[in-house]
């Protein structure tokens, strides 16, 4: 059988395999730790957190789709305080990295989350959010420009003890021009793409589906896309992607990989199967054996 390597590094972290999961879809990982090894995981991301308790938005907050779902959340979370005294001490206990999701509706607010996580040892790396869709202040409206990107990058990296991953929209005309902007900032990793806005209309009733209008569309639907603005932006910047849209399977997550990215992130699919991400780590062993490659490295934009 042949032996095979599927560790990555993400800015100096070494991860056990190139799978995680996606930010708002498996809590802080002690929601799945009945039903999914943890330790099993490359990584676990968890939801966003910010510097105060977040109530989110109004309900109905998610609706099924063809193809995916549209979720408008708006980043409901207890805050750092509550994180770091109750989901961090949990997440000590595995072997595996820790990603915290941080969220805001100013500079301010993230540096102080970032502040704070910054004594935290069980935290390797930092993914900043300014891409959610459904958030009325912050969050998007620094994704979208990319001198704001540039800026709340460079200010994030003044104040962190740990590597920065940014996590880009996909609302934008040009992904490289963000992921450029991120880089330019000092950001030492990207993840995309956040969800797509969307809006979906109850015929019936005749009104929206989501209180909130609008809302976050993830799933199989928006894979493809995902995919081409991994290809873009690993053509436009050195640093490490992370690249997640609707990986239901080890399929899925092999084409970002080809495509350029280091790891991948398992979202939407966590809802409908928990064990997804351990099928698609074993689908990508798998893989590996049988087309003979050795070290999973070698797959990374190796797209021809």
């Amino acid at each position: 059988m042949t032996r095979i390597n599927t560790k990555v590094t993400i800015a100096g972290v070494e991860l056990k395999n190139p799978v995680m999961t996606a930010s708002g879809t498996f809590g802080s990982g002690m929601e799945y730790g009945e039903l999914v090894d943890l330790s099993r995981l490359g990584a676990i991301v968890t939801k966003g957190v910010a510097n105060v308790p977040w109530p989110g938005n109004p309900t109905p907050r998610v609706a099924e789709i063809c193809g995916g779902m549209m979720n408008a959340i708006g980043l409901q979370n207890p805050g750092m305080e509550t994180f770091c005294a109750r989901d961090l001490p949990f997440l000590a206990d595995f072997d595996t990295v820790r990603v915290v999701n941080v969220c805001g509706r100013t500079t301010e607010d993230y540096v102080e989350v970032v502040e704070r996580l910054s004594d935290e040892q069980a935290v390797d790396l930092l993914e900043i959010n300014i891409s959610c869709p459904n958030v009325k202040c912050g969050g998007i409206s620094f994704g979208q420009n990319p001198d704001s990107v540039e800026a709340i990058t460079r200010e994030i990296k003044r104040h962190a003890r740990q590597p920065v991953i940014m996590k880009l929209s996909p609302n934008v005309t040009d992904i490289t021009e963000l992921a450029r902007a991120a880089e330019a900032g000092g950001a030492d990793a990207l993840s995309m793409i956040n969800t797509l806005t969307g809006m979906k209309i109850d015929v019936d009733r005749r009104t929206f589906a989501l209180a909130n209008r609008t809302g976050g569309v993830s799933g199989p639907a928006i894979h493809p896309i995902a995919v081409r603005m991994v290809y873009q932006s690993a053509q436009a910047v050195k640093i490490p992607i992370i690249g997640m849209g609707g990986v239901t399977c080890a399929e899925d997550a092999l084409e970002l990989i080809l495509a350029g990215a280091t790891a991948v992130a398992v979202g939407t699919a966590n809802f409908r199967n928990p064990h997804a991400t351990v099928e698609v780590i074993e689908g990508i062993e798998d893989y590996m054996r049988r087309q003979n490659v050795k070290d999973i490295c070698t797959l990374v934009g190796a797209v021809k």
